[in-house]
């Protein structure tokens, strides 16, 4: 899963940082199909979630500096 992201500032449209993460989720395809789809799924909400913490914690150190 790969992001792109822009943090401007809301009063001019100057942009403050940009950047770009990416997460990877492993899963493990169960025999059944629909587990196969509940697995897929899963790993991808899992790097959703991690993309997201990569993100904040990107912003939180710049805006720490």
């Amino acid at each position: 899963l790969k992001a792109e992201y822009t943090l401007k500032r809301r009063s001019t449209g100057e942009v403050l940082r940009t950047g770009h993460r990416s997460a990877v989720a492993l899963v493990d395809f169960p025999g059944q199909e629909y587990a196969k789809l509940r697995a897929t799924r899963d790993a991808e909400n899992r790097a959703a979630r991690e993309l997201a913490e990569l993100i904040r914690a990107d912003l939180a150190t710049w805006v720490g500096r």
